[in-house]
């Protein structure tokens, strides 16, 4: 389930974009978690499961209810279990508009909705 960011998981936040290699470096990691703190059309989420945060999105939103996916990220204790591409089919369903990479997210987020289309073809429950 998403959970909207708010200063008190900002701790955590930053923990699971850190594992993103873009966002290795502190000064980086701190540009980023300003953007998303002072700027409306960049939104952070943080996905949890039973009682851990184990996941965040970050979203550029455009006016017509777009949103490019700028950022995604899962503990790597909690990989390989799908929950990357549940968070982004969770995410394209609440949208009004479409849901779009950038340079780095895009042949992720390619895979995710490439497995949606198979499961709905074939009939199998995703997740």
């Amino acid at each position: 389930m998403f959970i909207k960011f708010k200063s008190a998981y900002k701790k955590i936040a930053m923990g699971l974009l850190s594992y993103m290699p873009e966002e290795k470096e502190v000064k980086k990691l701190q540009e980023t978690m300003n953007t998303y703190e002072n700027e409306d059309q960049w939104q952070l989420y943080l996905w949890k499961e039973k009682e851990d945060i184990i996941g965040v999105m970050g979203l550029y939103f455009f006016e017509e209810g777009s949103a490019k996916l700028k950022h995604i990220c899962v503990n790597p204790s909690y990989r390989d279990e799908g929950i990357g591409r549940k968070m982004v089919l969770t995410m394209q369903e609440r949208l009004d508009g479409e849901l779009i990479g950038c340079e780095e997210t895009t042949d992720f987020l390619g895979t995710c909705m490439k497995d949606k289309e198979t499961n709905e073809e074939t009939g199998k429950a995703s997740g």
